[in-house]
């Protein structure tokens, strides 16, 4: 899905997804990151949703975001609290969705200033 231009291109915008990747500024990426409004996406080493571990949230806690949309891959699913709890100790919310709902949703917190982070599972087949 093509989404469409508004007025934050000095940010990480999402630009389009489909169930292999997304774009970013249009720029393809088909494997896991972490996305941040003013910072290059970087590299997130998940390729299956149940290899998430605290290390994983760790490094997004070190980006000191305000929320964190953590997309799951194809269909929503939850983590368990303990993972998240770098996170749950600095007081930061953090959002379970299918990728798709969690581009929408970076989209949305971006443009109204907030400090969000979006962690995308790309599962390896």
């Amino acid at each position: 899905m093509k989404l469409h231009a508004t007025n934050t291109k000095q940010y990480q915008t999402i630009t389009a997804y489909d169930d292999d990747g997304v774009e970013l500024n249009a720029k393809r990426f088909e494997s896991s990151l972490i996305v941040l409004p003013e910072l290059a996406p970087m590299p997130w080493s998940v390729d299956q949703f149940d290899q998430l571990s605290i290390e994983h949230f760790e490094q997004i806690a070190a980006t000191l975001p305000d929320v964190v949309i953590l997309g799951t891959g194809k269909k929503q699913r939850f983590v368990h609290p303990k993972l998240i709890g770098s996170l749950t100790s600095q007081h930061k919310g953090v959002e379970c969705m299918d990728n798709q709902a969690a581009c929408r949703t970076y989209n949305i917190l971006m443009a109204e200033g907030r400090k969000v982070a979006l962690a995308l599972i790309m599962e390896v087949k």
